[in-house]
């Protein structure tokens, strides 16, 4: 089995994102409603999409009830929740926001977009590595919980990389520890990156957001980001690292997740397939998968 890597090298609209990880979860879930023990046919691949979105605050399971996360017809008023209710005047729909580079403070907006993953409310855009891997993770012997191991230890060994202690605590997503005090004074392990999920009879979606600049800062100082008071947002850029390119980030990443995907799938005593390589794949080549 090989994995597949499709990286978009621009700001990508994240509605477009959406749709893309759409379609490849549909094909993985379909391929497990028609094969069978008796006629067995090939698997999908498994992919992992890396890319840069516009602006935009997610919602997760936890801040929305299922419902809210149904497109809305044009002109509805946003059905937020309480977290992001203080910035409604920012926020706009994806059906009515258009990217625009290098907004002013007072012209800065942001899209808003539901989801299915786990946890709550954070953002994503310019300035970030977001990575989303759909994979079955039957087929790679792996549970939910080692999933989520190999996603947060995956970004750890990235950091390392760089120079960068990263850890993890008992709040979700991969932390370090500040350079300088943080603003209250103290030195709180400030967050580097966030770690959400989705699963469907063991059809894993969405993923991990990195920060490598410091330019989502200003949009997670509007919220409090997963919920977690008092916890600062931090990059790669503030813990020293500069001049790194997004395509650099997402391919370590996608190569450190595969060494620790095979080591818990593949181990001894383990059954999961092992993931023998990696191969880059264009947009318009998804559907031949």
């Amino acid at each position: 089995m090989k994995l597949a890597h499709l990286h978009l090298p621009n700001i990508t609209p994240f509605s477009r994102v959406s749709q893309i990880q759409q379609q490849l979860t549909s094909q993985l879930l379909a391929h497990k409603k028609t094969s069978s023990s008796i006629s067995p046919t090939p698997a999908p691949d498994p992919t992992i999409v890396t890319f840069t979105p516009n602006p935009v605050y997610t919602t997760g399971r936890r801040d929305l009830p299922p419902s809210n996360t149904a497109p809305q017809p044009p002109g509805t008023p946003l059905s937020l929740p309480p977290a992001l209710e203080p910035i409604r005047s920012i926020l706009r729909s994806a059906n009515t926001y258009t990217y625009k580079e290098n907004e002013g403070y007072e012209e800065r907006t942001a899209e808003y977009h539901p989801t299915l993953r786990g946890g709550q409310t954070t953002y994503h855009g310019p300035g970030q590595m977001v990575a989303y891997t759909i994979l079955d993770l039957r087929r790679l012997g792996l549970t939910p919980r080692c999933h989520i191991r190999a996603l947060e230890n995956s970004v750890i060994d990235l950091l390392a990389a760089y120079g960068v202690r990263g850890f993890t605590t008992d709040d979700p997503g991969v932390w370090v520890s500040p350079r300088t005090n943080t603003s209250d004074g103290g030195s709180t392990a400030c967050k580097i990156t966030a770690v959400g999920v989705h699963l469907r009879r063991n059809i894993s979606s969405f993923g991990i957001g990195l920060n490598v600049t410091d330019e989502p800062m200003w949009y997670f100082r509007q919220i409090v980001p997963c919920g977690l008071e008092g916890r600062e947002a931090t990059s790669l850029e503030a813990q020293g690292v500069r001049g790194v390119s997004m395509q650099d980030v997402a391919t370590g990443f996608v190569d450190a997740f595969v060494q620790r995907v095979n080591a818990l799938a593949c181990g001894e005593g383990k059954r999961g397939e092992k993931i023998e390589g990696v191969y880059r794949v264009e947009e318009k080549e998804l559907s031949q998968l």
